[in-house]
């Protein structure tokens, strides 16, 4: 199996490359790497036949199907490796809120990919759900872990003239996360190398993160949350939200909670933090039943399902 490529270092090219790829009319819904494997095993999908084929779907392809100008910026970009005879892509375009968000290709192997695929959707959907539902304007807001930039981007575009900042500690993910705001006309968001919230000032009005949630044993930066069943990244940021939250200023998270027995420890630690806190949660299920091939592995064994949940924060206005 080809070893994916983080993303590639010339951000300038691979901007261009999205440019060009949006102008044919290129769309693509990336799917779970579970799907993408099955359907790239089909023997008919062994070589790439169209652009979603080579940017989507990642599969190999023979030179003369690109039109020759990508064919070019895709070479400048090194967004190319060798596969035999034929060429394989090394980035992946994907469309979500009317935009293409540059990120890893298929398949996410490397430690530090840059991860996008059905959970950044939902994530980039409840962040907008928040923000069409609150009364109080975004002056300031936080995408925490940030990866391809796709929540920042979408609060961005929905926020003008707030300070809009996408941090992450994978240099990878900083690079597309630059391309994609650009790509996305939202030039004016910062984004910076911060591990959570350390290395960035102030407070926020908005703070939004989809943390690795994962027990991962190869400790992808993408994948693997750390702390008791994978909740270590979840719960530290739900910690550093109760700290830098602006009065009337929310956290939107996005994770995965293990359940035990019936019990939910995630929920629990949260209902504690935020009881400490004086602050006012909500929580939910989004799904009850993800990542079910995960029981399966010895990390999990304790664990009967692993649900998709919504946490919201809000750190009340005190009345004088």
């Amino acid at each position: 199996m080809t070893r994916s490529v983080p993303f590639p270092q010339d951000e300038e090219a691979v901007l261009s490359l999205g440019r060009a790829l949006r102008e044919t009319g290129y769309t693509f819904t990336t799917v779970t790497p579970a799907t993408h494997a099955h359907v790239n095993a089909r023997p008919r999908n062994a070589e790439a036949r169209s652009l979603r084929d080579v940017f989507g779907w990642s599969r190999p392809f023979r030179a003369d199907l690109v039109p020759e100008p990508i064919l070019r910026l895709m070479r400048v970009a090194g967004a190319i490796t060798e596969d035999g005879p034929l060429l394989r892509p090394a980035i992946r375009f994907s469309s979500l809120d009317s935009e293409l968000f540059a990120h890893s290709s298929y398949p996410p192997s490397a430690t530090d990919a840059v991860f996008f695929g059905p959970d950044t959707m939902r994530f980039a959907a409840a962040v907008i759900a928040h923000l069409e539902a609150r009364s109080r304007p975004v002056r300031r807001a936080v995408d925490i872990g940030c990866g391809s930039g796709a929540a920042g981007i979408c609060i961005a575009k929905r926020a003008p003239g707030a300070e809009v900042v996408l941090v992450d500690i994978n240099p990878a993910a900083m690079r597309a996360a630059r391309v994609n705001a650009r790509l996305a006309g939202t030039d004016g968001v910062d984004v910076r190398r911060s591990d959570m919230l350390r290395d960035v000032e102030g407070q926020f009005d908005l703070i939004v993160s989809n943390p690795p949630f994962m027990i991962d044993t190869a400790e992808r930066a993408y994948r693997h949350g750390g702390g008791p069943l994978g909740a270590g990244l979840s719960l530290a940021v739900a910690e550093q939200a109760a700290e830098r939250l602006a009065p009337g200023g929310s956290l939107v998270l996005f994770t995965g909670a293990a359940i035990v027995d019936g019990e939910d420890p995630f929920r629990a630690a949260v209902a504690e933090l935020c009881g400490r806190a004086g602050l006012d949660w909500t929580y939910s299920e989004f799904d009850p039943d993800e990542y079910g091939e995960e029981l399966a592995t010895a990390a999990y064994d304790a664990v009967e399902r692993l649900a998709l949940v919504i946490l919201t924060v809000t750190r009340p206005v005190i009345q004088p």
